[in-house]
């Protein structure tokens, strides 16, 4: 079908049937979304052999397959619990642990388990921490000597943060 656009009356009637077709598979698609159980319009529900699956509507659980949810937030997680030790791993674009506790006189290491390049900076001015850009598998260390709080973080991703708590 071709709209022929020098008789006013032809295009009139094309433009009515193709508003027509339009409204038609409108109507047709609509009434493929509902069911007849559905409690508001435009719900859809599992049909038979299915099952709702939460967040998806429609949606079934591949066989032999099951979801599961975080049952913690990640500030509540374990890994966010000061560590007490002497290395910090570099990987997944974080200091993990995220808060190490050591004694004075102990001696950090920090090693990037990443691919990209990451840097351990004192936060602020006048921090200890200065290591250069760290390569994969490539470290860097300090010798805390004095009692304190030191967060630092990765220039590079300034997301990065974590601290070192250094007691007696």
């Amino acid at each position: 079908m071709y709209p022929n656009f020098g008789h006013a009356g032809r295009r009139s009637r094309v433009a009515a049937g193709l508003a027509a077709t339009t409204a038609a598979a409108l109507g047709f698609l609509s009434a493929c979304g509902q069911s007849p159980h559905s409690a508001a319009a435009g719900a859809i529900t599992p049909g038979p052999g299915q099952r709702q699956v939460a967040g998806m509507p429609g949606a079934s659980p591949m066989p032999d397959m099951s979801m599961s949810t975080p049952t913690s937030s990640p500030k509540t997680r374990a890994a966010d619990a000061p560590v007490t030790g002497d290395t910090v791993a570099i990987k997944n674009f974080a200091f993990s642990p995220s808060t190490l506790k050591v004694t004075a006189g102990t001696t950090v290491t920090w090693t990037n388990q990443d691919t990209d390049a990451h840097t351990v900076t004192s936060a602020g001015s006048g921090g200890p921490l200065h290591s250069p850009a760290l390569a994969t598998h490539a470290t860097y260390s300090y010798r805390f000597t004095e009692p304190g709080t030191y967060a630092y973080l990765c220039t590079i991703h300034p997301f990065m943060t974590a601290t070192v708590e250094v007691t007696r």
